[in-house]
Parts: C-alpha cells; sequence; structure tokens
C-alpha cells in the first residue's frame, strides 16, 4: 500500500544515499563504530561470551566466513558470528546509549561486519557503504522510539534494543545488500515477528542475548527477505484491532518517515550518543559520580575516607525496580545497582573493570558500606535518561551531612567524551585481546571509513 507509516519507512531505507549524511552524523557514528569494537572485544572475554561462542560452535555447522570478536582464526556462519559478538558487546553493559533509551550500536555493528564478510568478492560493499547503513539502522531505531511516550522513560516491559534493535539490525542489513523497498518493507515485518525480550531478564546473564538476538535476528529477517519472504506491509502502522508493531509499546502513534534529502534530518545530528566510561548500566553513571563528588568533599572535611565516621549514605535515585538493588549477589546484579555502585565510587575513588569481579563485589568493607545506605525518591528525580539526576549525601555521626549531585554525568550526551576519552576507552578495552599495532589498525580504518574500498577488513 502506498502513503503508509510501514512503507515510508522502506522507502527510506531504499532511498538513503551517502550524500544524505552530514559531516556531524558521520564522525558521531564513526565515534560509535570504534566504541562498539573495543566494548566488542573486551567483552569476548567473559563467561557469557564463552558460554555463547561454544553454543555456535558446537550446535551448529555452516559455511563459517565472519570473524568473531577477540578469536583470531575463529569463524562462524554470518548469523551465529552476528549472534556471538553481539553477545560481547552488551556481557558488560559498557556499549552505547541513546535516548529514548536503547542500545543502538550493538544491535546494527555485528550483523553488518558479518554480512561483510559474507557477500562474494565482487560485491563487497564500501565503507561508505557501510557507514550509511549503519546510519540506516540507528535512524530506524530512532525513530521507532518516538512512536510511544512510553519509550522515553527507563524501560519497564520491553528490553528496547530487543524490539527496535531487531528492526534497525534488518533495515541497516537491508540496506546494505541492496534490497528493493518492497523487501525493504518484508524485513521490517519479519523482524517485527522476531522482536521483544522481557526487562526481568535484566542484571542477568540472559540479557546480553537480548542484543546478541537482536542483531542477529534482523540479519536474518534481512536475508529472508531477499529471498522472497513476505511480511504484514502494514506492520508499523496503527491499524485497530490488530496488533504489529504497536505491541510493544502503549500510547502507539506512529510517524511516515520522510524521504532523505533536503527536508529531512537525522536524528543523530540533533543528538549524541552517550558512551559509558565504565561498564554498568547507564543510569549508575549519575551515582558514581555524584559519590565521587562527595567523596572528595569528605577527604577535604576529615583528611581521608574513612567509613567509619558515616552513619547513613542517602541515595536520591528515580523509581526504577530494576536497577534498585541493595545487596546485589553477582556481577550482572553488580551492574544493575545503585547501592553498590555509589559505594563502589566511595570506597575506591573509582569504578572500573575490576569493581565487577567476584572478589570485589563481596569484600566486607563494601558490604558494611551497603548496610548504611538508605533510598529516597524524589518527586523531581524522574525515571528518564534525559532529566534524571543522581544524589548521594553522607550523614554523619558528627552531624555534619555533605552532599554530591549529578545531573548529567561525563560522557552524556549533553557532555560528550573527549576524542581523547573515547580512544582512551577503546586502547583499554581493545588491549585486552589484540596486539598494539592491531588496536591502532582499527583506529585508522574507522577513522578512514569513507575511503575504504572494501568494509569486511574492517
Amino acid at each position: 500500500p502506498e502513503d503508509t507509516v510501514t512503507s515510508s519507512f522502506a522507502s527510506f531505507i531504499h532511498a538513503a544515499r551517502p550524500e544524505h549524511l552530514s559531516q556531524t552524523v558521520r564522525q558521531r557514528s564513526k565515534r560509535m563504530i570504534l566504541d562498539s569494537i573495543g566494548v566488542g572485544l573486551v567483552g569476548s572475554t567473559t563467561r557469557v561470551f564463552d558460554i555463547a561462542l561454544r553454543y555456535c560452535r558446537e550446535l551448529y555447522s555452516s559455511v563459517a566466513v565472519s570473524s568473531v570478536y577477540g578469536k583470531p582464526g575463529v569463524k562462524l556462519s554470518p548469523t551465529l558470528a552476528a549472534f556471538t559478538n553481539g553477545v560481547a558487546t552488551h556481557s558488560m553493559d559498557f556499549d552505547d546509549t541513546w535516548h529514548p533509551a536503547t542500545h543502538p550500536s550493538g544491535a546494527v555493528l555485528p550483523a553488518l561486519l558479518a554480512a561483510s564478510q559474507m557477500l562474494p568478492p565482487n560485491t563487497k560493499p564500501t565503507g561508505l557503504d557501510f557507514l550509511l547503513a549503519f546510519n540506516v539502522g540507528l535512524e530506524v531505531q530512532g525513530r521507532l522510539m518516538h512512536f510511544s511516550t512510553e519509550a522515553h522513560n527507563i524501560p519497564k516491559r520491553f528490553h528496547p534494543p530487543s524490539v527496535v534493535g531487531t528492526l534497525g539490525s534488518a533495515a541497516a542489513t537491508a540496506k546494505l545488500l541492496s534490497l528493493s523497498s518492497a523487501q525493504c518493507c518484508h524485513a521490517l515485518g519479519i523482524a517485527a515477528s522476531l522482536a521483544g525480550a522481557p526487562m526481568a531478564n535484566a542484571a542477568t546473564q540472559a540479557k546480553p542475548l537480548h542484543v546478541g538476538n537482536a542483531t542477529r535476528l534482523g540479519l536474518e529477517a534481512a536475508l529472508l527477505a531477499a529471498r522472497g519472504m513476505e511480511a504484514n506491509p502494514l506492520i508499523l502502522d496503527d491499524i485497530p484491532g490488530c496488533s504489529g508493531f504497536s505491541a510493544f509499546y502503549s500510547v502507539y502513534q506512529p510517524k511516515p518517515l520522510s524521504t532523505p534529502g533536503q527536508h529531512h534530518e537525522f536524528l543523530l545530528e540533533k543528538q549524541d550518543i552517550a558512551f559509558k566510561r565504565f561498564p554498568a548500566h547507564l543510569g549508575m553513571h549519575w551515582v558514581v559520580d555524584a559519590a565521587l563528588s562527595v567523596r572528595n568533599l569528605f577527604i577535604n572535611y576529615a583528611g581521608s575516607f574513612s567509613p567509619s565516621l558515616i552513619r547513613t549514605i542517602m541515595l536520591k535515585i528515580p523509581v526504577s525496580k530494576y536497577i534498585n538493588r541493595p545487596f546485589p549477589s553477582s556481577e550482572h546484579q553488580a551492574r544493575h545497582s545503585f547501592q553498590f555502585n555509589a559505594c563502589a565510587a566511595l570506597l575506591d575513588g573509582e569504578v572500573g573493570l575490576g569493581s565487577f569481579s567476584e572478589s570485589s563485589i563481596h569484600r566486607q568493607e563494601l558490604r558494611e558500606l551497603l548496610d548504611k545506605v538508605v533510598v529516597e525518591h524524589p518527586e523531581d528525580n524522574v525515571a528518564n535518561f534525559d532529566k534524571m539526576y543522581g544524589e548521594v549525601a553522607l550523614l554523619l555521626h558528627s552531624g555534619d551531612v555533605l552532599t554530591g549531585k549529578c545531573d548529567t554525568f561525563y560522557g552524556h550526551w549533553r557532555k560528550p567524551l573527549s576524542k581523547e576519552s573515547l580512544l582512551k576507552k577503546f586502547r583499554s578495552n581493545a588491549s585486552h585481546v589484540l596486539p598494539e599495532e592491531k588496536v591502532e589498525a582499527i583506529i585508522t580504518l574507522v577513522d578512514n571509513l569513507e575511503t575504504l574500498s572494501d568494509s569486511s577488513q574492517l
């Protein structure tokens, strides 16, 4: 059908061209690509990644042409490589975050990397083709999230990358494979039938599967559409009595996507991405910065950080059940605990990779700090990554009160990481599994992505 929301998205995917990407969009998206690769590389050192990789290698055998993060010489089929690399990207909750809330890069990049290696030598996409497909995948995710006010707040039902990420992966792959407008439409419809994962699996080893499945199943949706499979051509429209994409969101109000060109501005042009400085849920970054601020005040007050002087640690945070975890017992729970991250920052003066080790989580001195935590939910502190704040107050036995507050952490889209900080993060992550010369080679490849003749080199 003509003039529908779904057909407008399909037309956008099909019609997008490299010249539609502004310099700002290109630069921001290359930063995302570099960061996501680094996060995936360090994620390949985790237990959940090992489980996913062993599962793929033992249960499946097919054309193994696509590379796996951090495993030189290991190849899998394209869809399984996408799945495994997606799991790696989200294994530490270290990947980028947008607003409305989702993890956009991890759902798209692994599918494009796998598909680039899958295509025959004479049809390899260029780096510019790759960059365009990546941005198409981002744009589709961003536009879909604006269909419902529910999506603007910290999620309660579906984990966003498992929903919009699956369709974003399908759109990006459809673009890379040069599918027709009709095929792009069907790819979105097929992807919608493969999407969705509940928030109850947050803070478990199953959560990284959400991103792994999003990127894999989006790739599969595009491949199925390329082979002639059809789906509902109105999947994104609001059809009374028939739930399509509206099944995932309440108060669903879809809007058509304009044709790329003079009258279309990519969302990435208007809003940057949040890059995480340490591997934990995005909400943790507010309380950590607030805790570090009050820790400095405490040291100036007492000369050193002395937990015995503290009677109560007051956290003022938004209401969000799955990240309000008083006594986390695993690394994945700790990455989703306001209380743990605030206390780790107070105790150590930083939060990093080592903060979530078994030995660090179960320290007696950390447990003693957790016992002192009291949580408040001020009415003005809403569960929204664009509006929330974190506040940490230390109520001392002396009667004095010291307070630290953060409304925009370093790395938030309002306070982006500098180029130097992003490169430092990437080098630190990638160096866990790659030698220095390969780390630097990836930086150069991504920086010059537009000039790359064969994107599978990436």
